[in-house]
Formats: C-alpha cells, structure tokens, sequence
C-alpha cells in the first residue's frame, strides 16, 4: 500500500501560489492521488477512517452535516461557491503585469507590489497572507468598478450581512491557525491609513478599533500600535519606508471585548471596602 500523502504532506512553497494538492475521498481521507490543480475551497471536516468500510445512513448525514447551513427559510446554503468565484477574479486580476490595469490607488498599487516583492528585507509575507489583503482590496476597489459581475459580489455580501446584522457591515477572513492574521491585520491597517492620510476626502478610515477575546491575546496584538517598538510595520517591513511616516498618524485601539461588558454593582460591608481601597485598618 503506497503512503506517499505521509512520505510528502506538503506540495507547495508558502510563499507561492498553491499548484497541486493531495487528493480526499468523500470522508476527507487521503487517497495518496496528487491533483496538479489548487485545492478549490470547500466545508471539509476529515473523519478518522472506520472499522467497517460500510456506513449507515446516520453516520453518512453526521459526515456531511458540516457542510450544509440554513438560512431562516431553511433552504440549503454553501458559501463555497462564491468564494471559488471570487478567488478566480482575484487570480486572474494578480496575474495583470501592468499596475496601469489594477484599477487601483496609487498608494494601493505602490503597496501591493511592496508585498509582493521576492527580496523582502525581513519576514517575508506568506501567499494567504498576500491573498486575503489582494481579496479585500478586489472587492473594495476593483469589483465596484467591473460593471454588473463586480457588483454581484458586493450585494451578496450586503444580503448576509443584512441578514445576520444590518447595523454593522462585515468581511470575514477566514485563516488556519499560524497563518498570520496579525499580519494581514496590520496590512489591511496600513493600506487603509496611508489611502486616508494621502486622500482626506476618501472613505478609507485612519481610525482602527482591535479587539482581541483576552488579555493575553490583547497583549500580543500591540504589535499593531504605530507606536510600539516592536510594530510589524517596521519590524517585518510591512509598509514601505516612505509610508512610515502615514502610519504614525493612524489612530490603533487595541482592546479585549471585556471592556464593552457593563459592570456590576454590588454592595460590600465597609470594613471590606476599606480593605479593598486601602483606606484604614480592618476594625
């Protein structure tokens, strides 16, 4: 029996565009076949391989269950369809050797090139990385620019937005663990604070809220602060050096969502008070 998924689990440099990928069979096993293609994004949850080669119709329905979410009418729903679409755009749009033909800012374009650079003086940005940014980017500036299909996009992402909360729009970007989302936050950050800070009349936005779920999270994200010394813009090169001095003028919160939960009041016996504020000797 060949194990060759084992012998060489990873295909593809992290720093490239995915070209081949291993093959899984409909219970997210590996079938040691490799597809020359990039993997196309798909709701896949690997189960481990059972006793019995034969399934009962519970157990098939549980395999698959992870692929299937309803909407309030309780029709199917698979967002894997539109994201397929939109990754081809993005791709197609990447492969254009003119930044003339981006459709793009300025800044915007001086940035991709940035990032996308061979000879990156520091930690060189992973190709997720460089993708999610280069997706928010397509959707922001280019798809509304791309007659009807472009903005196809945009009301698909208004109906689910409207959908779950119509007061707050949202893009999610969805990364492994150990991707680097702190990366791609702080190029998102950059991107939007040099665009705003260069064309005051534009909607990009200088001002940044971070919220982190804990402290300890909380505390890791300060790499994000233009102030810090260790900030990601400089430390790992994220923003060119004539784009430095932008950044700086960027407003960056970073906070843990404890702090929006209000707090509670509760009534403590004196001699408790004067323990906790410190104001006299316990009587």
């Amino acid at each position: 029996m060949s194990y060759a998924f084992f012998e060489q689990p990873i295909l593809n440099s992290p720093y490239l565009c995915p070209s081949s990928h291993w093959e899984l069979d409909s219970n997210g096993q590996p079938t040691n076949q490799k597809i020359f293609a990039r993997r196309k994004s798909e709701l896949i949850s690997p189960l481990p391989k059972p006793k019995s080669h034969k399934l009962n119709h519970d157990q098939a329905s549980m395999a698959f269950e992870h692929q299937r979410e309803s909407t309030k009418d309780n029709q199917e729903y698979n967002p894997t369809p539109i994201i397929n679409e939109i990754r081809s755009y993005v791709d197609a749009w990447r492969k254009l050797p003119n930044p003339d033909d981006w459709q793009v800012t300025a800044e915007t374009a001086h940035l991709l090139q940035h990032w996308r650079r061979d000879d990156f003086h520091n930690v060189r940005p992973f190709f997720c990385q460089v993708e999610a940014i280069e997706t928010v980017i397509w959707l922001n500036e280019v798809a509304p620019k791309i007659s009807s299909q472009g903005k196809r996009f945009i009301n698909h992402l208004k109906y689910a937005n409207r959908e779950a909360n119509p007061d707050l729009f949202r893009v999610a970007l969805k990364l492994c663990t150990g991707a680097g989302k702190t990366t791609v936050m702080a190029m998102i950050i950059v991107w939007q604070a040099v665009n705003a800070i260069r064309n005051p009349k534009s909607s990009y936005s200088r001002g940044f809220l971070v919220v982190s779920p804990g402290i300890t999270i909380r505390d890791r994200l300060s790499v994000l602060l233009p102030n810090s010394p260790d900030s990601y813009y400089k430390s790992r090169d994220l923003a060119p050096a004539d784009m430095l001095p932008d950044i700086n003028k960027a407003a960056v919160v970073v906070t843990n969502f404890h702090s929006f939960k209000l707090r509670e009041k509760a009534k403590i016996h004196k001699n408790t008070r004067r323990l906790i504020e410190g104001g006299g000797a316990y009587v």
